[in-house]
């Protein structure tokens, strides 16, 4: 079955995890991926371990199938007329350099762009390709610090919190992408590509959505919450007699079928609780009744009882519980492949289409890989091929 970007082929100079999300994104859709790693370790993240799966670390499994790799020395006129071969028969170029460092190596997106107009371009950054920190070094944790987003995370009285994924990087490989589909979309009308930018302060700026706009509406400045929510109540995280169940009420119908599924019907009513701003006024009093309650039954059991009372909730599972759960492996939600380092195992594509799905092709590439495979496809010979092992110019 033909997938929905067949024939879109894509040059990824990207490392880490944000460019590697975008690029492997348009891989699952069928795009024909081509990563660049250099001709040492090759994308840092194959050595963030443990854990390891052969050499390379789980980290770098996560976000790299689907691609064919090949391990170029950027910095030698070979290399860099290698990847000028290569962006000349791209429809789409990532990179996720600090600014200025593609165009120090030759390969800017006004360089590509003079030879192939209708390249698309997608640079991701720590701070944009404009303003006044845009030469700043770039990581996750440091724009979910200077966004607010850490501000926003963590219990009432604790310090700010980082969440336990790296919600800039993921974002800002959300957005890019995002910004390649637009940008396609507009090839098949104007015949062009186009430039697109994108960083992670940015991607976690618009991330602060709802919370920026009570901001803008009240003055008042967000607060922390923990699992609670700073306008609905409830709908938080409650303890239980064997773990934690996550609750989510959200409005006057559900709130009514809660309080008779948890036979609590005199909170149902009560008139401090008839509406939801009665709630939020009223949400320490509540949550103390609510919390002494819930407490008595086990997870498993509040769960049935509320599902069947169409009361959004669930236990707050573990990772290993999540990866196991039968909602999740009836999505598709685990994609294995076939490793050199034995069966591999990544999350899975979240995309789902009728007509045209993403598929699982290849597994995430050893570093250098496809690299005489690619060069034959440009037209290298073997003797050059060689040659340029040789020299150091590839791996």
């Amino acid at each position: 079955m033909r997938q929905a970007l067949a024939g879109i082929r894509v040059l990824d100079l990207t490392r880490i995890l944000s460019g590697p999300l975008t690029t492997m994104i348009l891989a699952d859709l069928g795009a024909d991926v081509i990563k660049v790693e250099d001709t040492g370790t090759g994308d840092d993240t194959r050595r963030w371990g443990p854990p390891f799966q052969g050499d390379d670390a789980a980290y770098f499994m996560a976000a790299n199938r689907n691609k064919r790799a090949i391990s170029v020395d950027l910095k030698t006129d070979a290399g860099r007329k290698l990847a000028l071969r290569l962006a000349d028969r791209a429809d789409v170029v990532v990179e996720n350099f600090r600014p200025g460092t593609a165009a120090r190596l030759g390969l800017s997106y006004t360089e590509l762009a003079s030879r192939n107009p209708r390249l698309v371009y997608a640079s991701i950054s720590g701070y944009g390709q404009t303003g006044p920190d845009t030469a700043l070094p770039g990581y996750d944790a440091i724009a979910q610090a200077r966004s607010g987003m850490m501000s926003i995370t963590g219990e009432v009285d604790g310090p700010p919190m980082r969440p336990g994924v790296a919600t800039a990087d993921i974002g800002a490989g959300m957005w890019a992408a995002i910004g390649v589909f637009a940008a396609l979309h507009a090839r098949t009308v104007t015949g062009r590509g186009q430039y697109v930018d994108v960083a992670l302060l940015d991607g976690q700026i618009s991330w602060l959505t709802y919370v920026a706009s009570g901001y803008f509406a009240s003055g008042a400045v967000p607060a922390r919450y923990g699992t609670a929510h700073p306008t609905i109540v409830p709908y938080q995280a409650f303890a239980t007699r064997d773990g934690h169940i996550m609750i989510a009420v959200g409005n006057e119908r559900l709130w009514q079928r809660f309080t008779t599924a948890i036979d609590r019907p005199d909170l149902g009513s009560d008139p401090r609780y008839a509406t939801n701003p009665d709630r939020v006024r009223n949400r320490d009093r509540l949550i103390a009744e609510l919390t002494a309650t819930l407490r008595d039954r086990d997870s498993g059991e509040w769960s049935k009882r509320l599902a069947d009372a169409g009361i959004p909730a669930a236990p707050i599972a573990s990772a290993a519980e999540a990866l196991a759960d039968q909602q999740v492996l009836a999505r598709d939600m685990i994609a294995e492949f076939d490793h050199p380092s034995g069966r591999v195992r990544t999350a899975g594509s979240p995309i789902k289409l009728s007509d045209t799905p993403v598929s699982y092709r290849l597994p995430p590439p050893t570093l250098g890989q496809h690299t005489d495979e690619v060069l034959a496809e440009l037209g290298y010979q073997t003797a050059d091929i060689d040659a340029m092992r040789a020299a150091g110019v590839i791996r």
